[in-house]
């Protein structure tokens, strides 16, 4: 038998307190009486009850009150679950790295090309569920929460540039812990962090910030775009579109490659999965289906409701019926005094 209010057992020490003070009361009141009157007087002036029917009373009485504290503690005997009709959507915070080495043309047109692309093509299997967006580079900026309204969320993915953080270089941990702040507080639903990026990172302790979100009960989706081999990034001027190779402060050509590794360590991690999209396309349905859907359905699985059965009536009921008992007792049976002593004559 469980308890739906179980703090009421706390009620146990008062109520003994005052099963106390009544017996103290209740059996004691002769030697009180002899106190003040003799035995004659006594016989007189009080009425008393025999000591069996004061003790059968004071039992009813404190009977009546634990019976009380038990009702209040609600007991309760589980009969089966009741399966709730709800519509369980999913919370996906896409994490797109829009760092420059995100230009490199090992993925046509570009990975952060191909990268935007591919989310809005997500945005079509995901259908129904909230969707936020976070971009970084050397630090990471939300450019938008959490929302069901894909047309804004296409709106801000459109503007998304390596121009859209001012600082440049690539901190994987920041961008987590920006996305897992934007989850908010867990509201039972699915929580998947969809991290695009080529892996690339600079010194941002991407493993612990990935045990937070997963103390968050966030699952994590790491796609890895670009070549393992290397690439050259190449940078466009939006003024004159010339066209020219990003080098490095000692002028050397920069080569960005997808580091696999770090992002294996982070799928690994997170109890999630990586998906090395290389420089092709990314099977998106393999994603929805192997990672959000399931997740989705578990959830669902779980929202039911425990249809108990109440037996605090029962406790009510006998809580009454002892009350009566020594309000009958109480109130039947009295008779004048004690026995006279021997030898005294009554008037």
């Amino acid at each position: 038998m469980d308890f739906a209010a179980p703090h009421w057992v706390h009620l146990a020490w008062p109520v003994l307190a005052v099963v106390v003070a009544a017996g103290y009361f209740e059996l004691g009141t002769g030697k009180s009486l002899a106190r003040f009157m003799s035995v004659s007087m006594q016989a007189r002036l009080a009425w008393r009850q025999t000591r069996a029917r004061r003790i059968a009373k004071l039992a009813l009485f404190s009977l009546t009150l634990a019976l009380g504290v038990v009702a209040l503690m609600r007991p309760q005997s589980p009969t089966g679950t009741e399966a709730l009709s709800q519509n369980i959507t999913a919370d996906i915070v896409i994490v797109l790295d829009v760092s420059k080495s995100m230009l490199a043309e090992d993925a046509a047109p570009n990975r952060l090309a191909r990268a935007k692309a591919e989310i809005n093509e997500l945005l079509e299997r995901v259908d129904g569920q909230r969707v936020g967006l976070v971009a970084f580079a050397g630090r990471a900026a939300v450019k938008s929460p959490l929302t069901s309204d894909y047309g804004f969320f296409r709106l801000v993915l459109r503007d998304v540039s390596v121009r859209s953080v001012s600082r440049g270089g690539t901190r994987i941990g920041d961008a987590v812990r920006k996305a897992t702040a934007v989850f908010g507080p867990d509201r039972g639903t699915p929580r998947i962090m969809l991290l695009i990026t080529d892996g690339e990172d600079h010194d941002s302790y991407p493993l612990e910030a990935v045990t937070d979100a997963v103390a968050a009960g966030i699952r994590i989706v790491a796609i890895g775009f670009g070549s393992e081999t290397g690439s050259e990034v190449m940078l466009t001027d939006p003024e004159t579109g010339a066209r020219s190779v990003l080098l490095d402060s000692d002028g050397n050509v920069v080569k960005t490659r997808l580091d696999g590794d770090l992002l294996r360590e982070i799928a690994l991690a997170a109890e999630g999965v990586y998906v090395p999209a290389g420089t092709s396309a990314v099977d998106l349905d393999s994603i929805v289906e192997a990672h959000i859907r399931p997740m989705v359905a578990d959830a669902s699985a779980r929202i039911v409701r425990r249809n108990p059965t109440e037996h605090y009536r029962w406790f009510v009921l006998g809580a009454l019926l002892s009350l009566a008992g020594a309000v009958w007792i109480g109130s039947t049976g009295a008779a004048r005094g004690m026995p006279a002593p021997s030898g005294t004559v009554r008037p």
